[in-house]
């Protein structure tokens, strides 16, 4: 079986083996005297919610004005897809209690009642979000920049997938579209605002051309109908990254 949480921390790892490797290479004296106005970013993009066993593939764009060397203002959007697995403790608690009520009464009806009760589900994930950077370009081949908050908008949409085999399962979702927490179409969406802090690095080949390895931590409260908590994600994404427009070097 993959572990989510633990390719994560592979690829967050890598981006700061990367970050040493090349503050290694390139000469740390060099103040960069060439700075274009705009950035755009494009890239691979993940999103690992370890609460709800959530990990997510996709692609993530930004753009970015420069009224500073050491300000970027700027707009991100990120799409994913993956799978997530929702477990009897993450419920709110009368949902708790009435599953509980729920599997006493299959269990005397002859179902089947296995150990561990996970439904699984299918999920889309679309985020935008807005915010500062901080960016340190006393380098001349690397930028560093964190982002010390920002704020956006999460829309999400799950699918339950009960598992065939796992009768228990459809009659779980089943009791959800009788109180209406999931639609009669299966698919139960939400959208609330998240908010978090992050940061990155940019490697330079020349005024126009980088790339771009970034990673933050965001907090969100989907499904809240549903779900107890809320939940820490984090986001990470790699890719090119483009400068263009005059040079705001004074």
């Amino acid at each position: 079986m993959s572990n989510p949480g633990g390719s994560s921390r592979h690829y967050l790892t890598g981006c700061l083996l990367s970050l040493a490797l090349v503050l290694l290479a390139v000469p740390l004296r060099g103040q960069q005297s060439d700075v274009a106005r705009f950035d755009v970013f494009g890239g691979y993009t993940f999103l690992n919610s370890p609460r709800v066993s959530l990990f997510e593939n996709g692609v993530g764009g930004q753009f970015g004005v420069r009224p500073k060397t050491w300000l970027t203002l700027g707009v991100d959007y990120t799409f994913t897809r993956g799978n997530l697995t929702l477990t009897p403790n993450l419920l709110l608690p009368s949902l708790q209690s009435a599953l509980g009520a729920e599997l006493q009464q299959l269990g005397a009806a002859g179902v089947p009642i296995p150990a561990s009760i996970v439904i699984p589900a299918h999920s889309v994930t679309q985020t935008i979000a807005v915010g500062p950077e901080l960016v340190y370009r006393h380098m001349k081949h690397v930028t560093l920049f964190f982002r010390p908050v920002f704020l956006g908008m999460i829309h999400e949409s799950a699918t339950p997938k009960p598992d065939p085999t796992v009768p228990v399962e459809g009659y779980i979702v089943q009791g959800f579209q009788s109180l209406g927490l999931v639609p009669p179409s299966g698919v139960k969406t939400d959208n609330v605002v998240f908010y978090g802090f992050g940061g990155g690095f940019d490697v330079l080949v020349n005024r126009s051309f980088g790339w771009r390895t970034q990673s933050d931590l965001v907090y969100d409260h989907l499904f809240s109908d549903l779900l107890q908590n809320g939940r820490l994600t984090v986001r990470f994404s790699t890719g090119p990254c483009f400068n263009f427009g005059k040079n705001i070097v004074k």
